[in-house]
């Protein structure tokens, strides 16, 4: 994974590519982490457990977009993240049609957000520990979703994650929930150490995918572990 930094919007971010990445277009995950990664120093992102875990992953093959909120919240900064969103979805390197976002705790609200108010951008949304405007879950119909949560979460309640999941259902909306027993807030442990997250994330397309690399299309024949 070669990994860069910079300043899109004026949101300090994180630009990881996958090792393999040739001429290509690649899948993308744009990354909205929690309240922990909050500040104005992107070594706490490159430190942050998604890239911690991601690393492990044999073959990534996704193109990783992540900011960091220097705000208290990531409303803070939700029209620079919408206009990052868009900006990033035109990048010559990056598959439109392939473009995913996650985002957890914080982020994960940021995410359930971001999705309704841009959701012909996204191909699918994870968010994890998060929670949303329930009453706008007609906006996600169209946007598949594994949401993501621990069952003893004392800081975001999982009802949270269900409120938005049993909503988007409601109006239509393809979306899913994983409830992990044991798990209190950190959702994210197991979530970013799941190979079926990333491939779910791959079987989900606007529509034909192009190829990443100079090697063929990666959906469907990725390799995680």
């Amino acid at each position: 994974m070669k990994i860069a930094t910079c300043q899109i919007h004026g949101l300090n971010t994180v630009v990881a590519l996958p090792d393999d990445m040739g001429k290509g277009k690649c899948p993308a995950i744009l990354m909205l982490h929690g309240a922990g990664t909050r500040g104005s120093n992107i070594t706490q992102v490159l430190e942050n457990p998604f890239f911690v875990h991601i690393k492990k992953h044999e073959a990534f093959p996704f193109v990783v977009v992540a900011p960091q909120c220097a705000g208290n919240t990531w409303y803070d900064h939700f029209e620079a993240l919408r206009a990052l969103a868009k900006e990033i979805a035109t990048y010559d390197y990056i598959d439109p049609d392939r473009l995913y976002l996650m985002g957890t705790s914080m982020g994960g609200y940021a995410a359930w957000q971001l999705a309704s108010s841009l959701p012909e951008l996204f191909a699918a949304l994870v968010p994890i520990c998060g929670g949303g405007m329930y009453w706008n879950a007609a906006r996600l119909k169209d946007v598949p979703v594994w949401a993501f949560h621990g069952a003893r979460d004392n800081v975001v309640f999982p009802e949270e994650s269900k409120k938005m999941v049993d909503a988007v259902n409601a109006r239509g909306g393809n979306a899913r929930l994983t409830v992990y027993p044991e798990r209190d807030h950190n959702a994210w442990t197991p979530t970013y150490s799941n190979p079926e997250v990333f491939a779910w994330l791959l079987s989900h397309t606007k529509r034909a995918p192009e190829a990443c690399g100079d090697g063929g299309d990666h959906q469907g024949s990725a390799v995680f572990g």
